[in-house]
């Protein structure tokens, strides 16, 4: 019999209605030893659907260099899916926002002349059909109608928020189904009337995203679409956190428990977020608002699953509104998981970022700065080095167009910090000699995610450097994006509060998830093993970063922190709990 999925006034999968039930699980985010595990208690919590984005920048991110293995396996996620005999809906649109890096898009979109994202631009939809002539044919075998999981895929994402531009739907629309895709289509927008009606495609089911009144909201969007199901695609059930804010939020249960009632009496649902993961590395996003609000290391977002995948109250409360709608299946959860706590670690050996610089970089020279796009570098950090030579008083010292955030040095010494919106500060200061070094190390904290800022964000320097009025020429510029953490020389000198490294070695007799507390140190981002696990920052709230055990080996491991701040104690602490503030 052929497998059909039909969209009418109800949702009907193979002539029987079926209500989705769906949680928000994104494998990039999660470690691919601990898939099965989130979405065994993803079912066990009553749902029937998992949702994921598809993060183009971990999939592309250089151009034309395509990575689908290891922790970007999407094949692999959706076979388990289906393995647990769970649906799937992919939103596979070129934008995602998750509150992740630049909200999907590849950094190196951003060094194309004439582009402008999401929207009818030849330039940008050029680079779009490149990617999808890899990602489309890769998901094609996994529709539904095929006799895969995947019951249907998404267009866009919250378009109506951003823009209007209906060529550019109906052309992301085009571009699948040329490469296969027969599966529906599905378009989410916030309630508001202008984000339904410019987000909306012809013929292409409509769902809303929100987090509370699910039954007014429910009213809002049935005045819009009609006699179509009703679906909340993102059912926001906790928020994030950015650096800074004080602490970790918490949303009210109550109201999201009488909204998930209301919903499922009337229609489908998806949780934003089942269970949020990590944003390892420097994969976090930002958002703006007057300035840069960089999100935290944790995706934790207060959700039913926690960070590390431990079941909260909010879980067990939202199984018993399930419950009332169709029967929880038992699941066993077949992957042990524990916490650990290694204890203190003394550090082992130190070495300055200046003094190791060669090691790790090699300079490009220029008279005027380079962003970190147009030094072909999509994270971390650029170091720019110039000599001074306006004698021993330089009265001004302004950055045009940095960001996010700059430590100057003159002679070797921190002078000023500044963030994204301190960078035309005119803060000055004084060299030993006639002549000096001026070195700014600049950190890419995150691209915004979401709003008409996201083509603003271009990182490090990207006009020029005032001093005393006037642009200073002649630039060394250090690409730093860290990816191999090796080639950092511990034999080399360290200076007391200076940008510099630390390595921490600890035996395991049994590997289990952990929880790092680097309390005393300033700013910067940790590698376990070789891999960069995130960042941290003494602004909190987020107190200690997450450590899955699979990233952890039985015997010697290596913990390297990089600390840009100049703040640092001798120890680090490995607990067996989480402190997101």
């Amino acid at each position: 019999m052929e497998n059909r999925i039909e969209i009418k006034d109800e949702i009907y999968v193979n002539g029987e209605k079926l209500q989705i039930i769906s949680g928000s699980i994104h494998y990039f985010r999660v470690v691919p030893e601990y898939w099965r595990d989130r979405l065994e208690k993803l079912k066990a919590m009553g749902c029937n659907t998992v949702e994921t984005y598809v993060a183009w920048n971990v999939h592309e991110p250089y151009e034309g260099e395509f990575h689908f293995e290891g922790e970007y396996d999407l094949c692999r996620f959706m076979e388990l899916a289906q393995e647990l005999g769970l649906y799937v809906i992919l939103r596979p649109s070129p934008y995602i926002c998750a509150e992740w890096e630049f909200g999907g898009f590849p950094a190196w979109l951003l060094t194309k002349p004439g582009i402008r994202l999401r929207c009818n631009n030849k330039v940008y939809l050029d680079c779009v059909e490149r990617y999808y002539d890899k990602l489309i044919p890769m998901i094609v075998p996994y529709q539904f109608t095929k006799g895969g999981p995947v019951l249907m895929l998404q267009i866009e994402n919250e378009y109506g928020s951003y823009g209007n531009d209906k060529e550019y739907l109906n052309a992301l629309k085009t571009m699948m189904v040329e490469r296969g895709i027969e599966i529906p289509f599905v378009t989410s927008d916030g309630t508001d009337d202008h984000m339904l009606a410019d987000g909306g495609v012809e013929d292409v089911w409509q769902t809303a995203n929100f987090g509370s009144k699910g039954s007014e909201r429910f009213d809002e969007l049935e005045s819009v679409i009609g006699n179509q199901p009703l679906m909340c695609m993102e059912f926001w059930d906790g928020w994030f956190d950015h650096w800074g804010q004080g602490e970790h939020k918490v949303v009210g249960l109550e109201d999201h428990r009488k909204s998930l009632e209301d919903m499922l009496n009337r229609g489908h649902v998806n949780f934003y977020m089942f269970h949020g993961g990590t944003n390892f590395g420097f994969m976090n996003g930002s958002n703006y608002d007057g300035k840069l609000l960089p999100d935290v290391t944790s995706y934790d977002y207060d959700a039913p699953l926690s960070e590390d995948g431990q079941i909260t109250e909010k879980y067990l409360e939202f199984q018993k509104v399930i419950s009332k709608f169709r029967e929880i299946p038992e699941v066993e959860f077949t992957t042990p998981i524990t916490r650990k706590s290694y204890g203190t670690l003394q550090v082992q050996e130190k070495a300055g970022l200046f003094d190791t610089l060669d090691t790790l970089s090699t300079p490009v020279r220029e008279a005027m700065p380079l962003s970190m796009e147009e030094l072909g570098q999509n994270y971390g950090y650029v170091l720019y080095r110039s000599t001074i030579t306006r004698g021993k008083e330089i009265r001004s010292c302004e950055i045009r167009g940095g960001a996010d955030r700059a430590i100057l040095f003159a002679d070797g010494k921190q002078v000023d910090i500044r963030n994204d919106y301190e960078m035309d500060r005119t803060t000055g200061f004084e060299l030993e000699n006639e002549q000096g070094n001026l070195d700014i190390l600049m950190e890419n904290m995150g691209r915004v995610n979401y709003g008409p800022e996201i083509e603003l964000q271009k990182k490090g320097i990207t006009h020029g450097v005032l001093v005393n009025g006037t642009f200073h020429m002649g630039w060394d510029m250090y690409p730093l994006p860290l990816e191999d953490i090796s080639k950092v020389d511990f034999a080399r000198d360290y200076e007391e509060g200076m940008p510099a490294f630390y390595k921490f070695t600890f035996d395991a007799r049994e590997t289990g998830d952990t929880f790092l507390d680097v309390t005393g140190f300033g700013k910067g981002c940790v590698f376990v093993n070789g891999k960069n696990i995130g960042r941290f920052w003494e602004a909190g709230p987020q107190r200690r970063l997450y450590i899955p055990g699979p990233l952890l080996r039985e015997g010697t491991n290596e913990i390297i922190l990089f600390e840009t701040d100049g703040k640092a104690v001798e120890t680090i602490c490995l607990m067996d709990t989480p402190d997101l503030g």
